[in-house]
């Protein structure tokens, strides 16, 4: 797969890269005077907006249509702002090229459906035009995957993907969780891939964009997508999470940028010998869990032999129980090592069914 980083054509060294905008634009008013108040942010390099807005139920606030792109068209030649709108179907993309819009991104609810990707890609079929990929509404790393080869199939090489988080029908404090080991799976698949993070959506509400925003960073996401809008209070859709530039810019000056590397020798050298020692511990680590796989192959030969079931809810409720109160005697948290029991009990089961199963 071809793809070109961002600093070959949109950012400068290894700077992240920063879009800023509203969740919808709603009059050619309140679109320019934001865009106006954000082209003082000289770190944005993208104006936002959307213009086409798919919402869950009729009659909300569904977007103004090709009249935004208009607009967006004023944005660029006043305020020297690169635009960015996302798409849904041929209609939509056709209408974007039309406008001279700079980047495309296809939205949630759009990568979950690998037709309206495909229509959206043999559009693009011979355009040199960057686009960027927001992740599926549900955790389904194939799809976004099958997105971005889709567009890369059809000759786009610019391309990033978007996390925007991920439906979840659990309390969380979050909009969309953030699911983190997604998009770190997707960039250990994918590494050349630039990956964007969307703290709005994830977040839900303005008070968490800035944690949500400083964590992407830590992570090296390669750039923040934040909605901002001139009054959010007014906003007509999405107005608990946007921003106004000015909070925007209070914002962007308190993160912290950090180096994915160094080149101080003394700090690799050290580096390396907190490695090695994770290395040693990984280590001993996978010899336990062989040893333990062992056992557990034996306990299965021992339940077939005496035709006891293989699952047994007393005792798997037992080792929930001792292991997060071991755990917790240490420090560590009670969900994580609940997530470990749970994948390791997984393992016992397929185990032990694949002994019941041997003639």
């Amino acid at each position: 797969m071809n793809i070109q980083p961002l600093n070959t054509w949109i950012t400068k060294d290894n700077e992240p890269l920063l879009i800023a905008g509203p969740c919808g634009a709603e009059t050619r008013d309140q679109l320019l005077q934001t865009a106006k108040e954000i082209s003082e942010i000289k770190s944005v390099k993208l104006f936002r907006a959307g213009i086409w807005k798919p919402r869950t139920r009729p009659n909300s606030f569904e977007g103004v249509g090709e009249e935004g792109l208009q607009w967006l068209n004023e944005v660029q030649h006043q305020y020297n702002l690169k635009t960015t709108v996302e798409v849904a179907n041929a209609q939509h993309t056709e209408l974007a090229l039309k406008y001279g819009v700079d980047v495309l991104w296809i939205g949630a609810r759009t990568t979950v459906n690998p037709f309206s990707v495909q229509e959206i890609a043999d559009v693009l079929k011979g355009v040199d035009i960057p686009v960027f990929v927001k992740n599926p509404v549900h955790a389904d790393l194939q799809l976004w995957i099958g997105a971005i080869e889709r567009l890369s199939l059809a000759g786009i090489t610019k391309l990033a993907a978007i996390h925007r988080g991920f439906h979840y029908a659990g309390k969380s404090k979050y909009r969309n969780k953030p699911l983190w080991e997604i998009p770190i799976e997707l960039k250990t698949i994918m590494p050349e891939l630039p990956i964007i993070c969307d703290p709005s959506h994830i977040s839900g509400k303005r008070e968490l964009i800035q944690s949500v925003s400083q964590k992407a960073l830590d992570l090296g996401m390669n750039g923040l997508m934040i909605e901002t809008h001139i009054n959010p209070s007014v906003a007509l859709s999405d107005a608990q999470q946007q921003l106004t530039p000015i909070a925007l810019k209070e914002l962007l000056a308190k993160l912290v940028y950090r180096k994915e590397s160094f080149e101080n020798v003394e700090f690799t050298d050290k580096l390396s010998q907190f490695r090695n020692m994770i290395d040693e511990v990984d280590d001993e680590l996978i010899n336990v869990l062989k040893k333990r796989m062992t056992i557990i192959e034996e306990i299965g030969h021992y339940k077939k032999e005496h035709e006891i079931t293989i699952f047994q809810l007393e005792r798997w409720q037992e080792i929930l129980k001792t292991r997060s109160q071991w755990a917790e005697k240490l420090g560590i948290p009670k969900s994580f090592i609940e997530k470990m029991c749970q994948h390791l009990h997984d393992e016992s089961i397929r185990i032990q069914t694949d002994v019941m199963n041997k003639k």
